[in-house]
């Protein structure tokens, strides 16, 4: 995690509101478990981990495009560019 951030993550929102706070968007809707959150900064979509059977939040980017994520975990304070590849803590 020792890469300087990237300008998608610079420019990512920090107040985004979440669309779905009680948990992962899709798997609400279908009744699915998931193990972690991720929460995009451009539209508030919170999708579950890529260690969760779904991958919705890597899903999310594909379909939307949309760069930066941060966890949606109490007390995680990272954020990940999908483009770059980068964290930022």
């Amino acid at each position: 995690m020792n890469k300087l951030p990237c300008a998608h993550l610079l420019e990512a929102k920090e107040n985004v509101n979440p669309k779905t706070p009680n948990g992962c968007e899709e798997c609400l809707e279908t009744g699915d478990a998931w193990v972690q959150l991720r929460l995009c900064l451009t539209c508030g979509h919170v999708g579950c981990c890529d260690s969760s059977k779904n991958k919705h939040a890597t899903k999310h980017f594909h379909q939307t495009k949309h760069p930066v994520i941060k966890s949606f975990q109490p007390g995680d304070t990272w954020k990940w560019c999908y483009i770059d590849e980068a964290f930022l803590e």
